[in-house]
C-alpha cells in the first residue's frame, strides 16, 4: 500500500531530506521535532547579534545534496551559496610546527615535504591514491545501498565488481597501522589518523577503510554562506514548498503501533497524529531504550558496540591574536593515543586534548586582526552524559588545558563568560536522548561496526529509521543519504 500521509519525527538533516523527498512524491508530511527550529546536531547558537554553528562544521560530498535538490526539481544554487574552499585545514603542533592541507594534492604534497621531507610526500601520494580507491569500491556496494547487510555479502559484491580491490581496503587492519604503511613521521600518523574521529572514533581501533574520508575531503570541502544552519533551513523551505508541515517544540512520546504496524505519534502534550508510516530521524538506541514508548522497543536490537565520541565545546565570540586562523585549525596533543585511552579506556575527559577551531569569520587567507570573532573550539569527550554531570571543576580543568595548548600554538582566545556558550556530554544527552551525548552513534571499532547499523526498514512495518545512528553511518552527507534511503523504501523505490 502507497503511504499516503507519513510523520517525520526529528528535523535534523536525515529528516529534513526524508520529508522533502517524500512530499515532493505528493505524500502528506508532518515533521515534529522537540526543538524550536530545524537542523538537529546543525544547530545554531546566538550570543548577542553572532548566529554561530555549534554543530558540524565542514560540507562534503555536494553531489549528495545536489541530487536532493534535483530530485524536487530545482538546483542546489538556488537555495545555498557554497564557496569552495582552499586550505582544508591548518594544523600545529607548537608555534613553529605548523602544515596546511589543500584542496589541490599537489600543493599539500610539497607542503608535506617542505614539513617532513620528500619520502613523506611520496607516501601522501600513495596514501591519497589508496583512499580514492577504496572510497570508489565501497561507494554503491555499502554507502549507496539501501541496507548494510553482512561482511560476507559486501565482499562478494565487491569481489565481483572489482576482486583485486578486496586487499587494498585492509578491512582487518587498524587505521593507525594502514597509516603507518605511508608515513613514518609521527606528526602526519597524528594528522591523518584524526579522520577516524570524523565517525566519532579511534584510528586504533577504526578499520583502515576509514581511510576513504581523505578522499571524501580532497573531492571538495565548502564554505556555506551564512553558516551550516543554512543547510537545515533550506531543506526546511523546499519541503515546505512542497507541501510539508512542521512542528516546533514538539516533543514524541511514543510511537504508536496498530495491528502491528506504525500508526502516528503521540506528542508529550497528549496529542496524536496518525500516519501511514513513521520516519524516525533520532538515535535508534532511543527506540530499543523504550523512550518512544514500549511497543517501539523492538524496531530495532539494543546497540551492540561502544558509543562513539561526544565533545566539550565552547562556542563564543572573542578577540584573538597570534596564530593565523583560517576556516578549520587543528591543535595537536604531545600523546595521541593517550587521549583516546582517556575518552575511550578510561572514560574520562581527556588529560591532554587535541582541540579544533572553527574560525566562522575567516576563509583560506589569513585577516589578520578582526576584532571579536564567532568560535567554535571542541575538545573531544566521552559518551557518558547519562551517567555522569560534567562538574564545573572538571570542566574548568579541560578548559584550561585546552586554551593552554592553544597559547602554545600561539594562539590567544581573550574570551568572556558572557560571551561563551559551553555543551558538555551532559548537554549533548539532553538534547540528543539515549545517547550519552555521542555525536555519531556507535563507533567504527572493528572491521563489523558499519554493518551493525541498522538500515532504514526498522522491525515493525511502517517504521524508518534515518540519521547518523542508521545506514549508511554519521555526518551531514551520510544522515542525508540515510534520509534519502528511508523516503525511498517508504515510496518503493
Amino acid at each position: 500500500m502507497r503511504a499516503r500521509k507519513a510523520v517525520v519525527v526529528g528535523a535534523g538533516i536525515a529528516g529534513l531530506v526524508a520529508a522533502v523527498e517524500l512530499a515532493s512524491a505528493g505524500v502528506e508530511v508532518v515533521v515534529v521535532d522537540r526543538a524550536p527550529a530545524p537542523g538537529g546536531k546543525l544547530r545554531q547558537i546566538a550570543i548577542g547579534d553572532a548566529r554561530i554553528d555549534a554543530g558540524p562544521t565542514v560540507f562534503t560530498m555536494r553531489f549528495v545534496f545536489d541530487a536532493v535538490f534535483a530530485a524536487a526539481g530545482t538546483t542546489l544554487e538556488q537555495h545555498l551559496t557554497l564557496i569552495p574552499a582552499e586550505i582544508l585545514a591548518r594544523h600545529a603542533w607548537d608555534e613553529t610546527q605548523r602544515l596546511d592541507l589543500f584542496a589541490d594534492i599537489k600543493r599539500s604534497a610539497d607542503a608535506i615535504g617542505r614539513f617532513a621531507g620528500a619520502a613523506e610526500a611520496r607516501g601522501y601520494l600513495a596514501f591519497c591514491a589508496r583512499a580514492a580507491k577504496i572510497y570508489k569500491t565501497l561507494e554503491k556496494p555499502f554507502m549507496t545501498a539501501p541496507q548494510p547487510g553482512s561482511a560476507f555479502n559486501l565482499a562478494r559484491r565487491v569481489g565481483l565488481l572489482a576482486p583485486n580491490e578486496l586487499l587494498g581496503m585492509s578491512p582487518f587492519a587498524t587505521m593507525w597501522k594502514g597509516l603507518a604503511e605511508h608515513f613514518r613521521d609521527l606528526r602526519l600518523l597524528q594528522l591523518f589518523g584524526r579522520y577516524a574521529t570524523y565517525c566519532g572514533s579511534s584510528p586504533w581501533l577504526a578499520p583502515a577503510t576509514l581511510m576513504l574520508v581523505a578522499h571524501v575531503e580532497q573531492a571538495g570541502v565548502w564554505m556555506v554562506e551564512g553558516g551550516m544552519h543554512r543547510i537545515a533551513r533550506a531543506f526546511e523551505a523546499l519541503a515546505t514548498d512542497k507541501g510539508a508541515k512542521f512542528q516546533y517544540d514538539s516533543e514524541v512520546a511514543e510511537v504508536l503501533t496498530a495491528d502491528g504496524r506504525a500508526s502516528g505519534v503521540r506528542l508529550a502534550s497528549g496529542e496524536r497524529i496518525m500516519a501511514d508510516c513513521v520516519v524516525f530521524n533520532g538515535d535508534a538506541a532511543a527506540l530499543s531504550s523504550g523512550l518512544l514508548g514500549p511497543s517501539a522497543r523492538r524496531a530495532v536490537p539494543p546497540p551492540d558496540g561502544v558509543r562513539s565520541l561526544s565533545a566539550l565545546t565552547w562556542t563564543m565570540t572573542a578577540k584573538t591574536a597570534g596564530f593565523p586562523l583560517v576556516r578549520h585549525n587543528v591543535f595537536f596533543s604531545d600523546d595521541y593515543r593517550a587521549e583516546f585511552n582517556d575518552i575511550f579506556t578510561r572514560r574520562r575527559l581527556p588529560q591532554g586534548p587535541t582541540v579544533y577551531v572553527c574560525a566562522q569569520d575567516r576563509q583560506d587567507a589569513d585577516t589578520g586582526q578582526i576584532g571579536p570573532e564567532r568560535l567554535l573550539v571542541l575538545a573531544n569527550a566521552p559518551a557518558i552524559g547519562d551517567k555522569h554531570d560534567f562538574t564545573g571543576a572538571e570542566i574548568a580543568q579541560c578548559e584550561t588545558r585546552t586554551f593552554t595548548l592553544l597559547e602554545r600554538c600561539g594562539l590567544t582566545v581573550t574570551r568572556a563568560p558572557e560571551r561563551t556558550v559551553i555543551t558538555s556530554p551532559t548537554q549533548w544527552n539532553s538534547l540528543f536522548p539515549a545517547t550519552g551525548g555521542a555525536l555519531y552513534g556507535l563507533a567504527s571499532h572493528g572491521s563489523m561496526a558499519p554493518f551493525r547499523r541498522p538500515a532504514s526498514r526498522s522491525r515493525i512495518p511502517g517504521l524508518y529509521l534515518a540519521g547518523g545512528s542508521a545506514h549508511p553511518g554519521p555526518g551531514v552527507p551520510m544522515a542525508a543519504l540515510s534520509g534519502r534511503l528511508a523516503a525511498a523504501a517508504i515510496l518503493g523505490r
